[in-house]
Parts: C-alpha cells; sequence; structure tokens
C-alpha cells in the first residue's frame, strides 16, 4: 500500500551506512553486538543516536581540599580503597575512598554489592553528590559515579566535556565512549534531511556537527546548540507526520454528509429531562459541523469525569442515522459496552430506533442472527467491545464510528473500525483528561472539543474527599465505610493491581472479598465483580448494586469508566500506588455522583519519590486537566502513553513538558511545509519524506490511512 502512496526514493550513501550492523563499527565483536542490543543497538544509526544522558564537564572538577559541607558537587581522582562491611542492622555497607592529589573522599553505599566489584583500585573515577562529614570523613552517600579510565588510561579528550551515555554493567560508559568515537569517524557525515533555508531561519547547526557536538563536545555553547538541534528536529518530524496525514485525510478521502437537524435529534432534544451544559451545547456543535462537511469527521472528544459525554455520543450517533446511515460504537469492556446499551436502550427504543449489544458473550445462534440483521441493515446502532471488528461483522451503509475510552485501543483496532464503513466520520472520546502538549502530539492530526462544564452546576470532585491511609489506618477504613451504609449509602473496593493475568487477579479478588464477607463486614451485604464473570454475571451484579442490594462491592478496575451509581459515597482503592494518575482519577469518579459528601481513600505507602509526589496530587488535585498535567510533569510524557501504542516515532531528547515552545513552532513549520506541498514530493522536500518514514517506521499504515 505504501509503495503505491510514496514514489520509490533513493538513499544515499550516507542514509545506506546507518543500516549497517552495528559490528562494522571498529571495537565491536559478537561479545560487545549482543551488550549493545540489550540497549535497543543494533544497527550504525542506532549506535550513532544513542545520545549522552549526562555530560561531565572536567573543567568544573572541585578539587578535595575546598569542599565545605553540604556543597553538591562532582570530584574526580583515583579509587586507592574499595571496602565492604555490614552495619550493626545487617545493612550491607560499600566504602569507595578516591584521591586527587589535594585529599580524600568516600562515596558511601547501601546494599549495592555490585559496586565493589565494578569500582576497583587504580581507576579513574568522577563522585557526584552531596557532601557530608561523618566518621570524621568527608563522604558522598550514594554518588552518581563514572569510571573515566583503567588504571594508567587516559579517557578520550581528557580534560574537557565528557560524554555519559546510557550503558549496562558489562558494558561501561568509557567502552561505549571509545566505540561511539569510531562510529562517528567512519559514518557521521551523514546527510542532512532539514531544508536549507529552515536550518538558516531557525539558526539550526548541520546534522553531522550536530552529531560531533552531542557526543563529544567542544564547548558548552556547541553543546546546547546541538541539543537545540535534535530537540527541533525530533518535534519537527513528528509534526510533520500528523501534518501530512491530516491533510491526506482531509483531501483524499470524500466523507458523508450528514444532516445535522434531523427529526431524530430533535425528538431527542425535546424528551430530555435535562438541559445540555455549554460545554456540551458546544461540543455538538463542532461535531455536527464536521458532520455536515463533505470530508471525514475525526475528532477527539475529551471530558472530565462525570461531564456528560455520552449523551454527545447519542446524538452524534442518531446524526448519522437520521441520514439512512448505521453506526457502531466501540467500548474497551464487556461492563462498559453493557452500560452503554442499558442507560441508551429505552431512549433508543421510544425514537424508533434499532440497537443492538455485540460482544463475546453472545451464543452462536444469537451471534449469527445480529450480524445478519447488520450486513442487511436492519440494526442502525451497534453497541460493542472489539468484537464490532472482527472480520465477520459487515455493515451494510456505516455513517459514523465512535470509539470510547480511546487509550485502552491499539491504533489498528481503530482503524479496524473505520474500515467497516467507507469513509466514515469518527468520533474518539477519552473521559481521561490529556495535557495540551499531548493533544499535540498523540493527536495532532485529529480536531479537538473539551467539555469541562458539569451538569447541574456542579464541580469537578466538590464533594468528594481523598485521603491517603497507611497499613495501620485499616480499622478507621472500614469504619468509615460502615458508618456512610448505616447512613443508607454504599461503598466500592478494589482490591490490589495485579498485572500478570486475570485469572490471578480473578483469584485475588476472590479471596479478598471472602476474607471481607467473613471477616470484617459479616452483617452487611457484598457483592463481587472481577474480569472472569460472564458478562451476564456482571450485568447482574452491577444492577444488583444500582438497585442498593449490596452495601459493598469488591471488584477489580473494571469499575473503572462507565459506572454510575449515585448513591456509592466511599470507595477504597488498595496499594494505590501501583496505579496511574489517570486511573485513580477515573476510579475516584465513581462517587460522589449524587450530590453527597464522599470519600476516596488510598492505602499507599508509596517507596519511591515518583510515588510520593503522585499520591500528593491526587489528594490535592480534584480537577482531570490540572493532574494530568501534574502526571505529565511527574512521570515525564515517554510513561504516559505508550507511542507504541499510539503510532507515533520515539522521543530522545525532546521534552514535551519543557519544550512547549518549541513544539509549537515546530508545528508551525510542519503545517506551513505541509499546506505548500501536501505530498512532499517536490525536490526539496523529498529528504523529508524519506525522514518521515524511518522515523514512524512501523507505523506507516497509521500514518497513511485516509
Amino acid at each position: 500500500m505504501i509503495d503505491k502512496i510514496i514514489p520509490k526514493i533513493a538513499q544515499s550513501k550516507s542514509e545506506s551506512s546507518l543500516k549497517l550492523p552495528v559490528s562494522k563499527v571498529k571495537l565491536v565483536g559478537a561479545s560487545t553486538a549482543a551488550h549493545l542490543k540489550r540497549l535497543g543497538i543494533e544497527t550504525v544509526g542506532d549506535l550513532i543516536f544513542h545520545f549522552p544522558h549526562r555530560y561531565l564537564d572536567l573543567s568544573r572538577i572541585r578539587k578535595i581540599i575546598d569542599l565545605r559541607i553540604g556543597d553538591s558537587v562532582t570530584v574526580l581522582g583515583e579509587v586507592r580503597q574499595v571496602k565492604k562491611w555490614r552495619g550493626r542492622t545487617g545493612t550491607r555497607i560499600i566504602n569507595v575512598s578516591i584521591f586527587d592529589g589535594t585529599g580524600y573522599i568516600t562515596g558511601v553505599w547501601f546494599n549495592q554489592d555490585f559496586i565493589a566489584n565494578r569500582l576497583k583500585e587504580g581507576m579513574r573515577v568522577t563522585l557526584s553528590g552531596k557532601v557530608v562529614y561523618k566518621f570524621r570523613q568527608l563522604q558522598i552517600d550514594n554518588p552518581l559515579y563514572d569510571v573515566l579510565s583503567e588504571k594508567h588510561e587516559e579517557p578520550i579528550h581528557s580534560g574537557r566535556i565528557i560524554p555519559v551515555h546510557p550503558a549496562t554493567q558489562n558494558l561501561t560508559t568509557n567502552m561505549i565512549r571509545r566505540i561511539m568515537k569510531n562510529a562517528l569517524d567512519e559514518y557521521g557525515e551523514i546527510f542532512d534531511p532539514l531544508p536549507p533555508a529552515l536550518l538558516k531561519e531557525r539558526n539550526l547547526i548541520s546534522k553531522p556537527l550536530a552529531l560531533k557536538e552531542i557526543h563529544f563536545p567542544t564547548s558548552r555553547e556547541l553543546l546546547l546548540r546541538a541539543r537545540s538541534r535534535f530537540i527541533f528536529e525530533e518535534l519537527f518530524l513528528m509534526q510533520l507526520g500528523l501534518a501530512t496525514r491530516k491533510r491526506r485525510m482531509e483531501t483524499q478521502a470524500k466523507g458523508i454528509v450528514h444532516r445535522g437537524d434531523g427529526e431524530l435529534v430533535r425528538r431527542l432534544y425535546e424528551s430530555l429531562p435535562f438541559e445540555l451544559t455549554a460545554d456540551q451545547k458546544r461540543a455538538i456543535g463542532e461535531i455536527q459541523t464536521d458532520m455536515e462537511r463533505s470530508k471525514p469527521m475525526n475528532r477527539l472528544l475529551q471530558g472530565e469525569v462525570g461531564s456528560g459525554k455520552t449523551i454527545i455520543a447519542l446524538v452524534t450517533l442518531l446524526t448519522a442515522v437520521q441520514s439512512g446511515y448505521q453506526a457502531a460504537m466501540m467500548a474497551p469492556t464487556e461492563v462498559l459496552a453493557a452500560q452503554h446499551y442499558q442507560k441508551l436502550k429505552d431512549t433508543v427504543e421510544r425514537l424508533g430506533v434499532s440497537m443492538a449489544l455485540l460482544t463475546g458473550a453472545l451464543t452462536q445462534k444469537e451471534r449469527v442472527k445480529l450480524l445478519d440483521d447488520i450486513k442487511v441493515g436492519n440494526t442502525d446502532l451497534v453497541l460493542g467491545t472489539h468484537a464490532i471488528i472482527q472480520e465477520s461483522v459487515d455493515f451494510k451503509k456505516l455513517g459514523v464510528t465512535i470509539v470510547d475510552e480511546q487509550h485502552r485501543f491499539g491504533v489498528r483496532q481503530r482503524i479496524n473500525l473505520r474500515e467497516k464503513g467507507y469513509h466514515p466520520d469518527t468520533l474518539i472520546m477519552s473521559a481521561t483528561p490529556i495535557p495540551r502538549t499531548l493533544s499535540l502530539t498523540l493527536y495532532g492530526d485529529l480536531d479537538v472539543s473539551i467539555i469541562k462544564e458539569l451538569p447541574g452546576g456542579r464541580k469537578v470532585g466538590e464533594h468528594i474527599e481523598t485521603i491517603l491511609c497507611k497499613s495501620d489506618n485499616r480499622d478507621w477504613a472500614y469504619q468509615k465505610i460502615r458508618s456512610e451504609v448505616k447512613r443508607g449509602r454504599q461503598a466500592y473496593i478494589v482490591c490490589p493491581l495485579i498485572e500478570e493475568s486475570d485469572r490471578l487477579q480473578a483469584k485475588a479478588v476472590m479471596e479478598e472479598a471472602n476474607r471481607l464477607r467473613n471477616e470484617v463486614f459479616p452483617d452487611l451485604k457484598v457483592g463481587l465483580l472481577h474480569g472472569k464473570l460472564k458478562l451476564s454475571e456482571k450485568e447482574m451484579v452491577m444492577r444488583q448494586f444500582n438497585n442498593a442490594e449490596f452495601d459493598i462491592l469488591i471488584s477489580t478496575t473494571v469499575i473503572e469508566v462507565g459506572i454510575d451509581v449515585p448513591n456509592a459515597t466511599v470507595i477504597l482503592i488498595e496499594d494505590a500506588d501501583r496505579f496511574g494518575l489517570a486511573q485513580l482519577h477515573q476510579l475516584r469518579g465513581r462517587i460522589g455522583r449524587g450530590g453527597h459528601k464522599s470519600y476516596c481513600i488510598l492505602f499507599a505507602e508509596p517507596a519511591t519519590d515518583e510515588g510520593k509526589q503522585r499520591m500528593d496530587a491526587i489528594c490535592s488535585i480534584k480537577d482531570g486537566f490540572q493532574l494530568a498535567e501534574a502526571d505529565l510533569q511527574i512521570r515525564g510524557e515517554g510513561q504516559l502513553f505508550g507511542t507504541r501504542q499510539s503510532g507515533l516515532p520515539d522521543l530522545k531528547l525532546a521534552k514535551l513538558t519543557r519544550d512547549i515552545e518549541v513544539l509549537a513552532d515546530a508545528r508551525r513549520e510542519a503545517f506551513r511545509i505541509v499546506d505548500h506541498d501536501p505530498y512532499l514530493s517536490s525536490a526539496e522536500h523529498v529528504p523529508l519524506l524519506r525522514e518521515v518514514m524511518r522515523k514512524f517506521a512501523g507505523n506507516l499504515d497509521w500514518l497513511f490511512q485516509a
């Protein structure tokens, strides 16, 4: 498919060399190549774009004699002694003493035996950290360290800025530095894909020079310019791919012209027992304007927990039906799909529209009948799970597709749903607020609608108190649940997150349910919900909980989205520090829906700084969009959304939290170029096209799918 879209492009010699196996570089034998592979390095290109993660400016090294207690410093010296011993509590302690000609300082590590095997007498090393005075000596506890050379061996570019590349225990930064020098000497003169005019306009240095300076800086100024060059290039190429995709979809694909003001939508509005919020009305207006155009809609709808995305989805579905088309909505779980079906069923049937639920739980006979109804057009609306995108499902005339909780689906699944029709309109919905920076990258090819306003004038989390508890507060937490039940309310208890398998998770939640039923709440009615139950069993449990037949529902994260029980006022989450902030916010959104004072109780004892920051954030921030920004700051964009899942290339140097202005500039440049040359087919832009293809690698179907 890609060959039909993109002309054959001859590669330059320098580009071809990047694909050579890394074993072609001097000093890289079979053993070293195996170690490099563990770092994700298999080709020459992988190697020379394996950038340093920090640098040691040896011109700024402090002399030990000049150190002051409390200073954060880097010192360089020769290892004189390595000592291992045990403290009174059994802690294993490693002391490494170094001498720089002016004095001694000791690096101290705890329970890290490998340090003693790594640092040997005679090595020249650097230690970085905060200086303290203990046991009549200067020392640095748990310092960062780097081996600059073995005994009697000088490091490359000694006395200058030294690169520190990500390494492994069997492949030191010193060895990588030597291999990198050989690679750049032989293969460093690579072709620069950025147009000369763009380089001049943005005062960017050439790619070959940037490569040399980022690995072996000759000055701090050139190092900063090299990093700026690669940060801009990463963001620019990503945005160029998104711009190319967006313009292709707008110009190539002829969409369906829907009727936004039809009878079905009008009757729906008349039947609603509530007034739509201003945000809902604006989002519906944006969606219907898209649907009335002759190009396919590709829109992302972001909404806070409880902001009323379902009614917007229903208007979108009915807009297609009143225009003579079928509509499909895909949810990530059977529970959520069934919840949507039950919530919409009565309203849809009163409007005379046929709707069906398609999941893996149907019997063979039910499935055959439903598939036939969909194929001949007897079914207008289809709600379901990924079962909708199976090859056996054929629509007669699919006009719109909606993907709910988009982050649960891969790119290929979303494309498969859209391919069930001929360029149907597509609405992607997310109850997980996305920071603006990620919105410009992960969804940079989509138009975006945002709803923050909650129905009824409510504010996000206004009735919810989030409380962090340790294990010794468990009795208090259980008593809080009991007191709420006495007031006629209900509670959720979310069992620990177990990633290994659904079977293990089901077993764990059943064991916890039995303990709570028999030992903690023997006098209360306790329900159980987990992923291994059949759909009919899940629906029955949720129906019973909705009808207050259970006081407490013990569950896995299957309740994370779409569950709406206004009477629930407590949610207790075990091992909360093992959940992401977005997931915790979703779980917290299960309570407080009835306007009653509610409590989100988090059991967690985070051991890492990141874990502590996440718990502080969820306790202090109620707004999902603010929480998403905090999550981005704490965890970094690489962990928030997997780029493999999103279809986007990895970022090596750029940080969206830090480089938002560069991102905006790169986006403007990318769209400016694509506006003038949509296919990047001019001689000036062919190198850019080639580089975009290389960056997007295995995601070309996503990139060029119209």
